[in-house]
């Protein structure tokens, strides 16, 4: 059964890596946008930091797919950063966000360690004066660009054709992001482009080094994260709901510096080497799309803020999809 698979971002990638080595015949169209979600990402895997009330499947699904990233990563060659994250608040009103996070963690089985802002100076000395936090050592993050490069690596040694333009096949893997909603009827009304801007940071000569957990601030109501690269860190990320506008605004990267240098001081000796803006692919209720549309037609999208974390999780899904043959909605 020859598949064809649309898009080149980590979700269609790895869809792509999966049913290629199972034996599928596998072609994967992709037009390289640079506003891809995966290419912008910050490389976070932090179900328990993403929770919300509400969106409990989206949850237990992290949880599910990021117990599956360290053999993911191993079988890429790709290093994860075991550092965990520190979710840090900088007035009251930021830190009762937080200990609701915590308390709705608590009734989902989910624990995470408060932390006074004394505690979280010791873990990282950079940090500025945070009022409190918590601590959440099971979450991952990974190198989003160096991931993207092995898993095309691993495409093409499994056997994956690369086109800008697809060919006759059997099945069409709808694995687009954002831009999936224009590729089928039914997805017209469910994804949407959730745009969000990020910057790319490096050390300086002289400059304190970069935070060894991923740090994720609320900033007087507002959320920042620094995510640390070799030498920097990327600092994220806007969010509005704006189409497929690509521009990076000045209000955008205006807010994301003041907010970061509350929380990282020391920002103010880094160069800013990137800023970028790409598209998340949003649904109505935050959680992917990962099933048949019609015979021979299968959606992979809508991962939102989750796409590196729920990459493994939906490769699975979408070969279990194609073994079963796609001869039922």
């Amino acid at each position: 059964m020859r598949v064809t698979v649309l898009g080149g971002g980590v979700i269609g990638l790895s869809a792509a890596w999966y049913a290629a080595r199972a034996g599928f015949p596998v072609e994967l169209v992709d037009h390289g946008s640079p506003h891809g979600g995966s290419w912008v990402a910050g490389g976070m895997l932090a179900p328990i930091t993403e929770a919300w009330p509400g969106d409990e499947d989206v949850l237990d699904l992290g949880v599910e797919s990021l117990e599956l990233w360290p053999e993911f990563a191993r079988e890429l060659g790709v290093e994860l950063s075991p550092a965990g994250t520190l979710a840090v608040a900088v007035d009251r009103a930021d830190a009762e966000v937080l200990d609701r996070l915590c308390a709705y963690l608590a009734t989902m089985g989910r624990s995470a360690s408060r932390l006074t802002g004394r505690e979280l100076r010791a873990l990282e000395p950079g940090l500025g004066p945070v009022r409190s936090g918590l601590s959440v050592p099971g979450d991952l993050a990974v190198d989003n660009r160096a991931l993207l490069r092995a898993l095309r690596e691993a495409c093409v040694a499994s056997g994956v054709a690369f086109a800008t333009e697809s060919t006759e096949s059997d099945v069409v893997v709808i694995a687009a992001g954002a831009w999936s909603r224009d590729l089928h009827p039914l997805l017209r009304g469910v994804i949407r482009p959730v745009k969000g801007e990020i910057l790319r940071l490096k050390a300086r000569p002289g400059a304190l080094p970069p935070p060894r957990h991923t740090i994720r601030a609320q900033v007087s109501g507002r959320p920042v994260y620094l995510v640390p690269r070799e030498g920097g860190f990327v600092l994220g990320a806007t969010q509005y709901e704006a189409g497929f506008d690509g521009d990076v605004t000045v209000g955008g990267v205006r807010d994301l510096l003041r907010d970061a240098e509350v929380v990282w001081p020391g920002i103010a000796e880094y160069a800013l080497v990137e800023a970028a803006a790409g598209f998340r692919a949003g649904s109505p209720d935050n959680a992917p799309v990962v099933d048949w549309l019609e015979p021979g037609v299968l959606a992979a999208t809508g991962h939102h803020r989750n796409g590196l974390l729920l990459a493994p999780v939906t490769a699975r899904r979408v070969l279990t999809l194609l073994r079963e043959g796609g001869n039922s909605r």
